[in-house]
């Protein structure tokens, strides 16, 4: 019986110890100097409408208009006319992006990845990143894809322009240089 006391003593302690860290520690803020400076390290939404909308774009208002990138989209490149790539995107909260190549076979490395940014109301700017393999396993080219996109009224669509640099794996020479258009369509999770 007073092993089982003891017990609970201690378990009871313990909880008491840790509620009382995270409470301190969710009021916590870092500070050099004097703490008048002090403030929570959080943007604060206390100026009126018209002067938050002179100084800042903000992402929510794209997602609160339906035209925010993220989601999944399927799309399409094109340079004069002529397919370039095709398949399925997914950008992310998180400001990464992944590409899913239908343009490319499997072997030969048709998943690829990239950073994003927003550039403007409704514009975003990606940076994708991929490299390819010939049919034996050998490295054979670093791909550099930029691409300038509009998500258009109703955020179910896109377009803009795109750039797909080539490089040479060992030396990066520029191999091949492809500018043109690229178009994507969201797709809904219904």
């Amino acid at each position: 019986m007073r092993l089982i006391f003891a017990a609970s003593i201690r378990a009871c302690a313990l909880a008491s110890l840790g509620l009382g860290a995270i409470t301190y520690a969710s009021c916590a803020s870092a500070a050099c100097g004097d703490k008048a400076w002090s403030h929570p390290a959080s943007w604060q939404d206390n100026q009126p409408d018209h002067q938050q909308r002179a100084l800042f774009h903000r992402a929510s208002d794209d997602e609160e208009e339906g035209r925010s990138i993220v989601g999944m989209w399927s799309f399409k490149m094109t340079a004069g006319g002529n397919p370039v790539d095709f398949g399925y995107q997914q950008w992310h909260s998180d400001k990464t992006e992944l590409m899913n190549s239908g343009g490319r076979a499997p072997s030969t490395e048709n998943f690829c990845m990239g950073v994003w940014k927003q550039t403007g109301a409704s514009r975003y700017h990606l940076n994708h990143f991929a490299l390819s393999y010939d049919g034996s396993g050998t490295l054979n080219a670093k791909v550099n894809i930029k691409e300038d996109v509009v998500v258009e009224p109703g955020g179910a669509s896109y377009t803009g322009s795109f750039t797909l640099d080539v490089y040479d794996p060992n030396s990066n020479a520029l191999l091949q240089h492809v500018a043109g258009e690229v178009v994507g369509h969201r797709i809904q999770a219904n």
